[in-house]
């Protein structure tokens, strides 16, 4: 008998009497978010209606793309570009998106700055109340600081906090952030994973390359 066996990521609420926590794959129905296996968002209201109420603005065609083991704190919203105003004229209001004959000028809001896809990394930790704007990039490894507003890309493996949000340190050196990407823990096959749980959460560098698939 296999000892080894992952978590299951196909259930909505993989923690017995919580139901404040979900994982997002499988509940995740709109063709423009993707999300990585085992990533989770932890709210006590209603965590099930993350794609409405926390990411926001979502008109398309960008997507949102989230790695797999990331960590979403409470509150954790994503803007999309669909939030984007007119801003070379006297005035920002959207007029034609609010009917009448107004939406004759529907042309004066096509052209508006797009900054594409969305895209975060695998083994991202989001703080509560962190806020993602539009076409921003974060790396894998990074920690986004709680109440954090994320204007611009975030390194592999930074530390980012504040309004704007900005780098802070990071959580390892140059050389083993370089080393960590090789390793990519996260692509590991489920089963190598849960065989190395330990390594992974506490074991150094070295640890987890000796630890690697075909090491």
């Amino acid at each position: 008998m296999n000892a080894h066996v992952p978590a299951d990521p196909t259930v909505v609420h993989p923690m017995p009497g919580q139901p404040r926590v979900v994982l997002l794959r499988p509940l995740v129905t709109s063709p423009l978010i993707e999300v990585g296996e085992y990533s989770y968002y932890d709210d006590p209201d209603d965590p099930t209606a993350f794609e409405t109420r926390n990411v926001l603005y979502h008109y398309g065609p960008e997507k949102l793309v989230i790695g797999r083991f990331c960590a979403l704190g409470t509150g954790v919203r994503f803007i999309m570009n669909g939030a984007n105003h007119r801003m070379d004229g006297p005035s920002t209001f959207p007029f034609p998106t609010m009917g009448g004959s107004w939406a004759e000028h529907f042309d004066l809001l096509t052209g508006l700055p797009n900054r594409g896809d969305t895209v975060v990394g695998n083994d991202v930790w989001f703080g509560y109340g962190a806020t993602v704007m539009p076409g921003v990039r974060i790396g894998h490894g990074a920690i986004i600081g709680a109440g954090s507003v994320v204007t611009s890309d975030v390194p592999d493996y930074g530390i980012v906090g504040g309004n704007p949000a900005r780098l802070i340190r990071l959580r390892h050196s140059k050389e083993d952030v370089a080393r960590l990407l090789t390793v990519a823990w996260w692509d590991w096959p489920a089963e190598h994973i849960t065989r190395h749980v330990r390594t992974i959460m506490s074991g150094s560098v070295a640890d987890l390359e000796a630890a690697a698939p075909g090491a």
